[in-house]
């Protein structure tokens, strides 16, 4: 069987291309969905596509309706949906992902560093498992999928 994993969130490192190596050395049947990674592509498609707006809260609006198309599709087709919180931003819309994962019924796994256990929390308490890195969630798919733990 084939697994879905939508990978949501933070888009300034390379954590998704890391996961999807581990799983790939690992042969797991996992196909991994992703927003748009491309910060500037991400923020300007609504102007790009449907023209300027004056006024910077329509310039996003624009943009984060275009990009939700693709994200609502993303987790809706997932069997596990991962939403990284990393550091550097506040990811609201990798909030956002979150809820929408666990309203769809998804097996919701989230990942960030111990430093925003607090500021989490709520979104902790929804998912079914809450890891720090990589190599936590390899663990998770690899056990989920084969039923193996590491050895």
């Amino acid at each position: 069987m084939e697994w879905k994993v939508y990978l949501s969130g933070e888009i300034h490192s390379s954590w998704r291309q890391e996961i999807a190596s581990s799983v790939k050395s690992e042969k797991l049947p996992v196909t991994f969905m992703e927003p748009v990674t491309d910060h500037g592509a991400s923020d300007d498609c609504g102007v790009n596509i449907l023209g300027k707006e004056e006024q910077k809260f329509w310039h996003d609006h624009k943009g984060a309706k275009i990009n939700a198309i693709r994200s609502r599709k993303g987790i809706q087709e997932s069997d596990i949906v991962v939403v990284r919180f990393g550091d550097q931003y506040r990811q609201w819309n990798a909030a956002f992902d979150a809820g929408y994962a666990v309203a769809a019924g998804k097996s919701l796994i989230v990942m960030h560093d111990i430093e925003f256990q607090h500021a989490l929390k709520e979104v902790d308490a929804s998912a079914l498992a809450v890891v720090e890195n990589n190599e936590q969630l390899l663990g998770i798919l690899r056990y989920v999928i084969t039923g193996k733990l590491k050895t």
